[in-house]
């Protein structure tokens, strides 16, 4: 080895000897990897210490490229936070926004009183119209060319990936979000809708999000009872914006109309070069395995498996989520509430009005529509109404806080057959002596908790990915693909910032050579799809690297991590997840960033990741 007292130091950081995996997927090796201005200079075995500013010994930890989150609604936060704080200690270096047709692309679109990012944000991502309002106050550009160019001024932690918004497009094609919800485009919008699509994608933008969910409403009067615009588009429209996006090769993010599956499977064949001349990209929420339809993972592979076929020729994949999908509530408050006509009711209302809420949930009608909707065995829904499958974690009788709904229902009856030894202690005996008499069904149980506690009684269930095996095998379908987070959406319900770990952690219970798999997964195949630069260890790639502590990983229980703080960005509580040590360090554009246990003073004002050009 050559003499380090006689080399001139040109690298500022060497990594070394380091398991590395470079998202090629192939074996991974003991290596050192050298930085210098911000790009990945050199890697091998034995490279010259002598030559670096600092050497760091990253003997025993795994390095890979910075992971890609694919599916965020973090377009609001990055202009609060730009460092992206949280989804960085999860070493989190790429972020795709604008998804689900909602997004800041167009900037605020405040016409005429009209306010569409608190209109379509509020009730889809389930934030608080104060939160949304001091992002759209300091917005201040209209093109989307000029969201790239502020993109390109901000102090940036993680890459950024824009996609082009359809509600936002729609509204901005039509004039306001009355017209884009109440009538047909005219010729000449949708012409216009056509023209901002194909200058979008010339400028960069990696495709266009719509959305087909059919629990997403808009949150401002008079319209609180039509969904976000995109999903007033029609079949017509929405070809004609996709061969603008086929053109470009670019991708469109699509969500499923969970309430007409049919309607669903039949889109998903715009994916087709077949039909269409020439493969659509497609990315489409969500593939899972849903706790209350046992058989419902099976279909996602078979319809990827024919949507890629020779037969249609296209090119699609399912997103897949890394943990089990576990939602939380606070009293009514929770994103799959809209799927009951009362419920939707009190998800109208702004999450602040608990007045508004006790009103409604005092009327005339409310308790029975309520009762009805829950106990409604053939309607559509999103999750597992058995009371055992709800889990109490906050509520005003301590004894409640840890069981399940359906153990603290089976105790009440208990208690109204003459058993008062079944209350635990005298708040408790309180609160079941305070439950009307005779209570018949569980629907009932449940409205009076909402109605007495609202908000104080904070609860989950877990949607879906509960069983290891399964969901370890919709990971590593070659047609799924993991990295859907749906990181900075409703800030009290979710937390899967460290979605893409809990893959590394599955994989790493098998193999290195599953872990290789996995980080590709996790970083070149989506940084290909999209069409941008990252996700890669090469020379003169950006230097995007994260460390990973292997036995940190291992061991690492998301359940035990999962926090409620208070963000000041925000001023407002936010779910999170803590995975402190599992991430040994981040390294954006070079600079370390995060080094274990904290952020470093670069993250958030110094600019390091870019606004990346699709193509």
């Amino acid at each position: 080895m050559e003499d380090s007292h006689l080399m001139h130091t040109d690298w500022q950081v060497l990594l070394r000897g380091a398991r590395v995996f470079d998202g090629a997927g192939g074996p991974s090796a003991v290596e050192d990897i050298a930085i210098a201005d911000g790009r990945i200079a050199a890697r091998g075995p034995g490279l010259p210490p002598g030559r670096a500013e600092r050497v760091v010994d990253a003997t025993g930890r795994w390095l890979m490229p910075g992971l890609l989150d694919i599916h965020t609604h973090l377009d609001l936060e990055v202009e609060l936070a730009p460092g992206l704080p949280e989804s960085v200690r999860h070493g989190t270096t790429t972020v795709v926004v604008g998804n689900c047709s909602l997004g800041t692309a167009f900037g605020a679109q405040r016409r005429n009183g009209d306010d569409p990012i608190l209109d379509c944000f509020t009730r889809v991502e389930n934030m608080p119209k104060p939160v949304l309002r001091k992002v759209v106050d300091r917005i201040d550009w209209h093109t989307t060319g000029d969201y790239f160019r502020h993109l390109d001024q901000l102090p940036l932690g993680p890459n950024i990936v824009p996609l082009l918004p359809h509600s936002m497009l729609r509204i901005e094609a039509m004039g306001s979000t009355d017209a884009a919800v109440t009538r047909a485009p005219t010729a000449t919008e949708r012409e216009r809708m056509r023209t901002l699509l194909r200058d979008a994608m010339s400028q960069g933008y990696a495709g266009l999000s719509t959305d087909s969910i059919p629990f997403h409403y808009l949150a401002n009067d008079p319209h609180k009872s039509e969904r976000i615009p995109a999903q007033h588009a029609s079949w017509s429209e929405l070809k004609d914006l996709l061969d603008v996006v086929r053109g470009h090769d670019r991708v469109w993010q699509c969500t499923p109309d969970a309430a007409n599956r049919a309607k669903t499977f039949l889109r998903f064949f715009l994916t087709s070069g077949r039909l269409f001349g020439k493969p659509l990209k497609t990315s489409a929420l969500t593939a899972v395995d849903l706790t209350h339809e046992r058989n419902t993972y099976k279909l996602f592979p078979i319809i990827a498996n024919l949507l890629n076929s020779r037969l249609v020729n296209g090119r699609f994949h399912f997103q897949v989520l890394g943990t089990p999908f576990r939602m939380f509530a606070e009293g009514a408050i929770c994103p799959i509430f809209e799927e009951f006509e009362s419920s939707r009711r009190l998800m109208a209302l702004d999450i602040e009005d608990a007045a508004g809420r006790q009103r409604e949930m005092s009327s005339d009608d409310f308790g029975t529509v309520f009762v009805r909707e829950w106990h409604d065995a053939g309607a559509v829904s999103t999750f597992n109404r058995d009371l055992d499958a709800l889990h109490i974690e906050r509520a005003p009788v301590p004894e409640w806080c840890g069981e399940t709904f359906g153990a603290l229902h089976r105790r009440l009856k208990s208690f109204q057959s003459g058993d008062v030894a079944a209350a635990r202690s005298e708040p408790e005996r309180a609160a079941l002596a305070d439950f009307p008499r005779p209570l018949a069904q569980e629907g009932e149980f449940l409205l009076h908790l909402f109605r007495r506690y609202d908000r104080a009684l904070r609860w989950y269930f877990v949607v879906a990915n509960d069983r290891p095996e399964i969901l370890r095998n919709l990971l590593f379908h070659p047609h799924l693909l993991p990295g859907f987070n749906d990181s900075g959406a409703h800030l009290i319900n979710l937390a899967f910032f460290d979605g893409n770990l809990l893959t590394l952690q599955i994989a790493a219970r098998e193999s290195l050579e599953m872990v290789a798999k996995a980080v590709r997964r996790l970083t070149r195949e989506p940084a290909e799809f999209f069409g941008v630069d990252a996700g890669r260890l090469e020379v003169g790639a950006q230097a995007d690297v994260v460390l990973i502590d292997p036995e940190a990983l291992r061991t690492y229980d998301t359940d035990a991590n999962r926090r409620m703080i208070y963000r000041d960005i925000f001023q407002h509580e936010q779910l999170v997840n803590r995975s402190d040590g599992v991430v040994a360090a981040v390294f954006i554009a070079g600079e370390e960033v995060w080094d274990g246990a904290g952020f470093t003073p670069a993250l958030g004002r110094k600019r390091l990741g870019r606004a990346l050009r699709a193509g």
